[in-house]
C-alpha cells in the first residue's frame, strides 16, 4: 500500500512545531503519527502533500493508494471504517476529512483539495482522535506510550543492572541501555528506555516514561510521567509531562513542565517554565492561525518552542510561552509569551537573529552530532524567517 499524509488547517495551529515539519511527523508517545500508521498498516511506502516550502525534504508520493490527514492517531475502529472505503470515497468526521481512498497522484495540495471537495463523503461513526495543537501533544503523550508500546509488541523486564530500584512490573528496557543507582516506577504507567540509552545514577523516573535511542538522562536528573525524550537528546532537572524532539539539550537543573520542546534545542542551566498561574485560571497562548493570544481553558501549559532556539543559564518564561523557530532568549525578567522566530533577546526587548548567522549556529550544533545543515533545510529555515518577520 501507498500511503499519503497530507496537511490540513491543523498545520497553522500547530506552529511554530509545523514551520519545519508535516504533522504527521510530530512525535507523541514513542513514534511519530507517520510511524504509527506505517506500524499498524504494516507493509507501506509513505510520502507527504505538504506545505511548498516542505516539499523537498518530504517527499511527494509518485504512486498512491491511500491520503490520511497528517494528525490523525490511528485507531481499530478508525482503521475498519478506512478499510471499507470504495475508490473516491472520503471519510469525514465533523466536516473534517480523516482518509481518501484514491489511486490517483496529486502532487500538491491545491489539486488534492479540489479532489476532496468533489469526492463522495463517507461520515464517520466516531469522532477519531487528532492533534490539534502543540497542548495535544503533551495532553495525549502517557496513553500514547502506552499504545505505541502495545503496537511495537515489546516485552517485559522484570530486573535491570545490579543497584537499580525498579517498582512495578512495567518496563521495557533495551538491552544496550546504560543504567546503574536509578529508581523507576512503573506503577502509574510503563516505562520505555530505548536502544543506547543512558540513565545516569540519582535519577529517579515515574511512567509513562520513553526515553528513545542515543538520548542521555543526567544524574539525578526527577522525572514525572507523561514524558518522552526523543533521539539523541540530553535531559536533566525536572521535568513533567513534557515532549522533547530530536537532538535537543536540557542538561542542567530547572523546571520544565507540559511542554513540547523543538529539534535542536537548547535551554541553558537554571532554565524555569512556569505552568501554572498563581491565581488557577486558564493559561492563555499566542494562536499562529488567529494571530492572537486565546484562551486554551486549560490549567497547565507550560513551554512550546520551535526548532532550533535556545535560551540562556537562569531564563525565566512565563506559563504558556510560545517561542517561534531560531529564537535566542536571555537576561532576567520574564520576556513577552510569544516570542516570533529569529528573535534575539529579553525582556529588554529583542532584535532580529541574522539569518546567515542563525544558519551558522544551525549547522555548528549539527555537527556536533555528527551532521549538516542542508540546502533542504536551510529553505525552511528561510521559510520560518520570512513568515514570522510580521511580527518582529
Amino acid at each position: 500500500m501507498n500511503l499519503v499524509f497530507f496537511d490540513n488547517k491543523s498545520h497553522e495551529t500547530l506552529l511554530p512545531l509545523t514551520y519545519t515539519r508535516p504533522a504527521a511527523d510530530l512525535r507523541i508517545g514513542i513514534l511519530k503519527i507517520s510511524e504509527k500508521w506505517e506500524k499498524s498498516l504494516g507493509g507501506v511506502t509513505a510520502g507527504y502533500v505538504s506545505q511548498m516550502h516542505l516539499s523537498k525534504k518530504y517527499s511527494i508520493p509518485v504512486k498512491a493508494d491511500l491520503y490520511l490527514a497528517s494528525n490523525v492517531i490511528p485507531e481499530h475502529y478508525l482503521m475498519a471504517e478506512i478499510k471499507a472505503l470504495s475508490i473516491g470515497q472520503k471519510l469525514e468526521s465533523f466536516g473534517n476529512c480523516i482518509a481518501f481512498k484514491s489511486t490517483q497522484c496529486f502532487h500538491d495540495l491545491p489539486a488534492l483539495n479540489e479532489a476532496l471537495a468533489n469526492a463522495e463523503s463517507i461520515e464517520s461513526d466516531s469522532t477519531p482522535i487528532s492533534v490539534s495543537s502543540a497542548i495535544d501533544i503533551f495532553k495525549r503523550n502517557g496513553d500514547q506510550i502506552q499504545k505505541d508500546i502495545d503496537v511495537l509488541k515489546l516485552e517485559t523486564v522484570s530486573s535491570y543492572g545490579l543497584y537499580n530500584t525498579l517498582i512495578g512490573s512495567q518496563f521495557y528496557i533495551d538491552p544496550t541501555v546504560k543504567m546503574e543507582g536509578v529508581t523507576l516506577n512503573s506503577t502509574e504507567g510503563p516505562i520505555y528506555l530505548g536502544k543506547d540509552v543512558e540513565v545516569m545514577e540519582g535519577s529517579v523516573i515515574r511512567g509513562p516514561f520513553a526515553a528513545l535511542e542515543h538520548s542521555t538522562v543526567k544524574m539525578a536528573s526527577k522525572i514525572y510521567g507523561d514524558t518522552t525524550i526523543g533521539p539523541h537528546c540530553k535531559v536533566g532537572g525536572e521535568v513533567s509531562n513534557s515532549v522533547f524532539y530530536g537532538y535537543s539539550n536540557k542538561g542542567h537543573d530547572g523546571f520544565l513542565g507540559n511542554s513540547v520542546i523543538g529539534e535542536w534545542c537548547n535551554l541553558g542551566a537554571d532554565t524555569n517554565s512556569s505552568n501554572l498561574k498563581n491565581n488557577y485560571s486558564n493559561v492563555s497562548v499566542w494562536n499562529y492561525s488567529t494571530e492572537s493570544i486565546e484562551n486554551t481553558n486549560e490549567i497547565f501549559v507550560g513551554l512550546i518552542m520551535g526548532d532550533h532556539s535556545k535560551t540562556g543559564i537562569n531564563t525565566m518564561l512565563n506559563t504558556g510561552t510560545v517561542v517561534g523557530v531560531s529564537a535566542n532568549i536571555y537576561g532576567g525578567d520574564f520576556p513577552p509569551k510569544f516570542i516570533p522566530s529569529f528573535s534575539w533577546g529579553g525582556s529588554s526587548g529583542f532584535q532580529t537573529f541574522n539569518f546567515e548567522k542563525a544558519k551558522e549556529v544551525a549547522n555548528k550544533m549539527m555537527q556536533r552530532r555528527g551532521l549538516d545543515l542542508t540546502d533542504e533545510d536551510s529553505s525552511i529555515l528561510e521559510f520560518a524567517y520570512k513568515a514570522d518577520s510580521k511580527f518582529r
